[in-house]
């Protein structure tokens, strides 16, 4: 509004008609502004009209632009970017969400997440928030399986060859490698695996399994390398390990969820995947009862929740 009319504003002018809400903080105005920039998320379902907050907020904000020295110089737009720039680094602290609803297969749950991880790497130039789920989800998977082997887990950055491991992870005569590209360089490493008696595994998105296998083909190891498409992964386990009970599945999920957060806090020390690398589970419930509150989440940093905080979920 600031941009359109001009400074000074009068906040009286800024209410709607029944005094309780702030005039333009709607949902759609909102969205339209972020739009202009190419932000199609959405901030908030209703916006900030219906927070107590919100009025005083305007009001304290009003004065603060009134109050402003030469006011009649300062660039509105160049305010209005500084907000969106603000509005961006806030969904990249915000945890990512697995939204787990009845009636949605663990697959569709899980290729959500992965889009979302997948759109927000791309707003962050070099992030590999993609890959660092992906492994770590992996090790929280075998960690369910294998319990009391002490799989060691990585950070996302470490590399395989200083540090002499032949794989992601190594278990019995098995080597997994999690990758959201595979490269001719990974199938190199298969190879190598299968001269020293080691059995490959590619874990990759849908688009990288397709990718993995044909190059697999091309270097005459197709036959020898396993190849498998991340969902498909996690999910074929957490269906036996719930005895394909849809009321167990939940249970499963924050299982995984929370040897997720053990394997971050112990590996992962960069700010910047703790930062956008945090995931919270929650249901169609959770959603509709507290829409938006999970945004100013507290949680440790770099750590899955899931959404039970509210009885009955």
């Amino acid at each position: 509004m600031a941009v359109r009319n001009g400074l000074p504003l009068e906040a009286a002018a800024l209410v709607t008609e029944g005094q309780g809400q702030v005039l333009g903080l709607g949902k759609g105005a909102v969205q339209s502004i972020l739009k202009d920039y190419g932000i199609t998320r959405v901030l908030a379902a209703e916006g900030g009209r219906t927070s107590r907050g919100s009025m005083k907020n305007m009001q304290d904000y009003v004065a603060f632009l009134n109050g402003l020295p030469q006011r009649a110089l300062i660039d509105l737009k160049a305010v209005e970017r500084w907000w969106v720039e603000k509005v961006v680094e806030y969904f990249e602290r915000s945890p990512l969400r697995l939204r787990l609803d009845v009636g949605t297969s663990l697959k569709a749950c899980l290729g959500g997440l992965f889009d979302e991880a997948r759109r927000r790497q791309s707003m962050q130039k070099g992030s590999t928030l993609l890959g660092g789920m992906m492994q770590h989800l992996v090790g929280a998977k075998l960690d369910m399986l294998y319990p009391g082997c002490g799989l060691p887990h990585n950070s996302f950055s470490t590399a395989d060859d200083p540090t002499g491991r032949a794989g992601d992870f190594e278990i019995g005569d098995s080597v997994i490698h999690v990758t959201t590209a595979p490269t001719r360089q990974l199938l190199g490493k298969c190879s190598a695996n299968l001269e020293r008696g080691l059995r490959p595994l590619v874990i990759s998105s849908q688009a990288g399994a397709a990718l993995a296998e044909a190059l697999a083909e091309e270097m005459g190891i197709g036959r020898r390398v396993e190849v498998l498409e991340i969902t498909q992964f996690l999910v074929a386990n957490m269906l036996e390990r719930t005895a394909f009970q849809g009321s167990s599945r939940r249970s499963a999920v924050e299982e995984l969820v929370a040897r997720y957060n053990a394997i971050v806090d112990r590996c992962e020390t960069d700010p910047g995947y703790e930062n956008r690398g945090r995931l919270m589970v929650v249901s169609h419930r959770d959603v509709s009862r507290r829409q938006g509150e999970w945004c100013g989440s507290r949680a440790p940093s770099g750590r899955l929740e899931w959404g039970n905080r509210y009885p009955g979920a």
